[in-house]
């Protein structure tokens, strides 16, 4: 669910709902693509092999709707959460490591990165690569990179997707995967796909699609890139206090062990954290909701996909994978607000002069920056998680 991740994240590309609305297609697909097999041409890909690629390439609305109604972010975590760390994915995750433990061990020793991981986004992504998707990709790319709202973005991906085929690693006709681009078995971007795959099985070609561990070990030495810490944590499930200094839960604030301490954040079984590194508290549903340490490798997970909703799910299952419990739903209801009553919220933030540059009812990092700030103003715990008291006050 790259919705696009590890290169891949479409809703942290959101543009605002006025922006959208004055987004239209009014060119000529087939003089577009011709303008683009031209700049494909001119950037040394062979003109025979971005002709056979692209001659009977079609505009798809059908990808354009897609890409205009992605909703699931809006979720919370929990919401989020409970859907995509089921009994199939932890039973099954759980053999898949059993089963493929040299293969994981290998790619630890080589890139760092920890089995559970992995697996979490083998899990998440494609349900362990048995669900990598069947759209052509090559027209999913070509109708996204003549789409007004991000074009020059899905130029590029689409750039790197014939380099691919250039490469020798996939025939065009084999390019097959997600609406948006992705390809594989941990659903890679194109450019992704071409920067940092690996051939790990050794047969003289990175196939993402087919080979489990040339997609396991392509995912580890992007994670690796992306700055992962090998034998550091990632997530860890806390307690905290009824009351605190809730401005202090944000993801760019990390303090160490010891002061969290000292602000009343415990384990979750209630003994005091062990006083090693540092942690920012993370707090998806605000201060009444589960609330985690997140450590410098949960800021990699980001990197993989910006959204907080889906690498805290990430994280999480990884856990799991690693033998932590089930979340607890944290200390009190959460009421949440309809996607429609965050965007009016963020029109409200917007309008203050707070830095809103989406109006997409997604609750992000800039809307929850922003929300802090307004709740600090008005004297409201600072959490930075909207609920229907803080939008009344508005």
């Amino acid at each position: 669910m790259r919705n696009i991740k590890p290169i891949l994240f479409l809703s942290g590309l959101l543009l605002s709902g006025s922006a959208l609305a004055e987004c239209q297609n009014t060119g000529n697909f087939n003089q577009w693509l011709g303008g683009f097999k031209q700049q494909a041409i001119s950037s040394g890909i062979p003109a025979n092999l971005v002709n056979g690629a692209l001659n009977n390439v079609q505009y798809d609305p059908s990808v354009v709707q897609r890409d205009r109604s992605q909703s699931v972010f809006a979720q919370t975590f929990l919401e989020f959460s409970a859907k995509k760390v089921n009994g199939y994915r932890l039973g099954n995750g759980q053999k898949q490591m059993r089963v493929n433990a040299s293969l994981f061990k290998r790619i630890e020793q080589q890139f760092g990165v920890p089995a559970p991981v992995l697996t979490a986004y083998w899990a998440l992504e494609t349900d362990f690569g048995a669900v990598t998707g069947n759209f052509p990709t090559l027209r999913a790319l070509a109708t996204l990179a003549y789409d007004c709202r991000r074009s020059a973005f899905f130029r590029n991906e689409l750039i790197h997707a014939l380099r691919i085929i250039q490469k020798g690693d996939m025939a065009a006709n084999e390019m097959k995967g997600a609406w948006a681009g992705e390809l594989g078995q941990l659903q890679f971007l194109p450019s992704g796909y071409d920067k940092h795959a690996v051939d790990y099985d050794g047969d003289g070609r990175r196939d993402l699609i087919r080979s489990k561990s040339d997609a396991l070990a392509s995912a580890a030495s992007l994670l690796r890139q992306y700055g992962w810490r090998a034998r550091q944590p990632w997530l860890l499930e806390v307690k905290v206090p009824q009351n605190m200094n809730w401005a202090l839960a944000r993801l760019n604030n990390k303090l160490p062990l010891a002061q969290w301490t000292k602000e009343g954040v415990t384990e979750i079984s209630g003994r005091p954290l062990k006083p090693a590194g540092n942690a920012a508290l993370l707090l998806p549903m605000g201060r009444n909701g589960p609330a985690f340490l997140a450590f410098p490798n949960f800021d990699v997970m980001l990197r993989w996909n910006e959204s907080t909703v889906y690498s805290t799910t990430a994280a999480y299952l990884a856990t799991r994978f690693a033998g932590a419990g089930q979340v607890r739903r944290g200390n009190a209801a959460v009421q949440k607000l309809s996607i429609g009553q965050v965007k009016q919220l963020q029109s409200k933030l917007q309008a203050r002069g707070l830095r809103i540059t989406k109006i997409d009812g997604i609750i992000g990092e800039e809307t929850r920056g922003a929300t802090r700030q307004v709740q600090q103003q008005l004297g409201l715990p600072a959490d930075g998680y909207p609920d229907p008291v803080l939008l009344q006050r508005l």
